[in-house]
């Protein structure tokens, strides 16, 4: 007697299949090419993975891409996490993504090439569009990490050259999953706030895929799109990052875009006494011309007759010498008087003479404490005065 054939539906047969392969492939790694890539408005990537014989749907749920440091571009080699999953609805099965990463650094630096022709055709580096940087800026906005050694070089930077100034800052992730968007936030919150003449953007050095956020489209777009003038220092000299072609300045270290933008006070003060020493040579010199031609009138021939009321006059000539030396020597003392304002308004930012007039910094786990409810009292202490340290411990 022939076996009864089993007759199943389209139901029973796709949850059979589904149940073979969801449990024959729970986790595997595949390599392939990614096509058709597409971010959802919910923030899930729907992709395809290829090969020269096969290619494969592919999901990745926001939970999980949001670890991924790179947003993935068509043509790039990655290498997949994941497990087999079937769309009964449709009797399709595809790759449930749980991690990508690229197939190896040639291909971030392929990408970063193709991203980089790509805005450079749309005109994004041009340098007609470049705007320049502020000589005398009054107040600088900084993007970057503030727990990172870059951040603490500015910080040096910008109190030697020119401890008048303002710093904005606008913390930001600079490595990692969500640094681009991170990065993207500060910049246009530095816009909203609307009242910093510049931007520094960066962060120190690192291997590429630590700078990677920087080379990221939605960054250098930002960039673009900033009212404000931005310069880019991202990593060391021989680092070149995307954001460095869009800005209107690149600087080859954070350090090194903060001495760019700001003025020397030593020059400052340079450029002061110059101009007070060449105006009051134009002056004197200006008074000896007067002079002058005053007695060259005198002994013209038209004035011969006229000698007795120039003499006569000579008195009101003599006085009017004196209330322009006068004045000189008032503007001599006014301009002196301003620069030794100036000099004590810089003098007051030491934190020696701060801490001369009765103030203690105190230091915990390497760091000052800035308020009391930093403070840790059950940990040792350093208060730091004028005249030297003392150590709290507990």
């Amino acid at each position: 007697m022939a076996k009864e054939i089993q007759i199943l539906s389209v139901s029973e047969l796709t949850k059979e299949i589904q149940k073979t392969l969801e449990e024959s492939f729970s986790q595997v790694s595949v390599i392939g090419e990614i096509s058709n890539f597409k971010q959802h408005i919910s923030g899930h990537w729907y992709f395809n993975l290829k090969d020269a014989d096969a290619v494969i749907n592919c999901t990745m749920w926001k939970g999980f891409n949001q670890y991924v440091f790179f947003t993935p571009q068509d043509g790039m080699k990655v290498v997949l996490n994941g497990k087999i999953t079937v769309y009964p609805p449709r009797g399709n099965y595809q790759i449930d993504v749980r991690s990508m990463k690229p197939a190896g650094v040639g291909e971030l630096q392929e990408a970063f090439e193709r991203l980089k022709k790509k805005l450079e055709a749309e005109g994004l580096f041009d340098d007609a569009r470049k705007r320049p940087i502020p000589t005398f800026p009054y107040k600088i906005g900084i993007v970057t990490a503030i727990d990172g050694a870059a951040f603490k070089d500015m910080i040096s930077v910008a109190r030697r050259r020119y401890p008048l100034i303002e710093l904005v800052i606008a913390p930001s992730k600079v490595q990692g999953s969500g640094a681009a968007e991170s990065i993207v936030d500060s910049i246009k919150l530095l816009n909203d706030y609307g009242k910093v003449d510049v931007i520094i953007s960066g962060r120190g050095g690192g291997s590429i895929e630590d700078l990677w956020a920087f080379n990221e489209e939605i960054v250098a777009r930002a960039i673009y799109k900033s009212k404000v003038p931005i310069i880019s220092a991202v990593g060391h000299e021989v680092d070149f990052t995307i954001a460095d072609y869009v800005a209107d300045l690149r600087a080859p270290t954070p350090s090194v875009a903060m001495e760019v933008t700001t003025p020397s006070k030593e020059e400052i003060f340079g450029f002061i006494d110059d101009n007070l020493y060449t105006s009051s040579q134009v002056i004197s010199d200006m008074i000896e011309q007067k002079k002058y031609s005053v007695v060259i009138s005198i002994n013209s021939y038209g004035f011969k007759n006229l000698l007795d009321v120039i003499i006569g006059k000579n008195q009101t000539v003599d006085q009017i010498i004196s209330k322009i030396f006068q004045s000189v020597d008032k503007l001599i003392f006014t301009t002196k008087n301003s620069i030794n304002l100036f000099s004590s308004t810089i003098k007051s930012y030491d934190i020696q003479n701060i801490l001369k007039r009765g103030f203690v910094l105190v230091e915990q786990n390497s760091k000052f404490v800035g308020s009391a409810s930093e403070f840790i009292k059950d940990k040792n202490a350093k208060l730091k005065f004028y005249d030297g340290d003392i150590e709290i411990n507990k």
